[in-house]
């Protein structure tokens, strides 16, 4: 495994195969919390399902866990390794701009503003749900999921955070989508549609969870 990962064109290979899972995580993640702007019952019943089904608690967790490390650490190496080569290729180094966009020249720090994000963001859900489970192991509540989640929202420089946030994820995927099937050698008639749809998805998604966001904070 190791020695595959050494190979520059692999380790591009897996970062993108990570990047898509987490693409399509994203994509359930707010479906799931859309639910609660429209029904606090319906978000209720998803979130408890998803909080308690053991298919998802004991194999998809720990591999989204997996995948977001796996994802972090292979961005930083390949971009340790983009900067030695730079050092070889001088020319691309003084012509940056005119050989890459702002996005894909600064994703190392898009992806350390969303790394600093989801911090924050097991700090806020998924450690008080593990307490809540495994250490204080209260009695299960299936309505209780809304109320947790709007709380959140109550403070506006958690809510101006998550505003940030979400916005450097839409600068990462902007460039981060595309060039996922790029790398698993996505090149034909249909790459324009893909481009439209990677923008679509880079702009709309995080947009929802930033509008999420808001809605409960003026909604308390």
């Amino acid at each position: 495994m190791s020695g595959l990962l050494s190979s520059s064109i692999a380790r591009k290979f897996a970062m993108a195969l990570s990047a898509l899972f987490l693409i399509f995580f994203l994509l359930m993640h707010v479906s799931i919390n859309l639910l609660s702007i429209f029904s606090e019952d319906a978000f209720n019943v998803a979130s408890h399902f998803m909080g308690t089904n053991p298919l998802i608690q004991f194999l998809m967790q720990p591999i989204l866990i997996i995948g977001v490390v796996f994802h972090f650490v292979m961005g930083f190496i390949l971009e340790l390794k983009n900067r030695k080569a730079v050092g070889v290729h001088k020319y691309v180094k003084n012509n940056g701009a005119a050989n890459s966009t702002w996005m894909s020249r600064n994703m190392i720090y898009s992806g350390l503003a969303i790394l600093l994000f989801i911090v924050i963001h097991f700090l806020d859900f998924w450690i008080p749900e593990l307490k809540y489970k495994y250490v204080e192991v209260l009695p299960e509540e299936p309505t209780r999921y809304y109320h947790e989640m709007v709380e959140k929202f109550h403070n506006p420089i958690k809510v101006g955070v998550y505003v940030v946030a979400f916005v450097f994820l839409a600068l990462h995927l902007l460039h981060g989508f595309m060039s996922a099937f790029q790398s698993m050698g996505l090149n034909n008639k249909y790459t324009k549609t893909f481009e439209r749809c990677a923008k679509a998805y880079s702009i709309v998604i995080p947009g929802l969870f930033i509008f999420i966001a808001i809605f409960h904070y003026f909604n308390q």
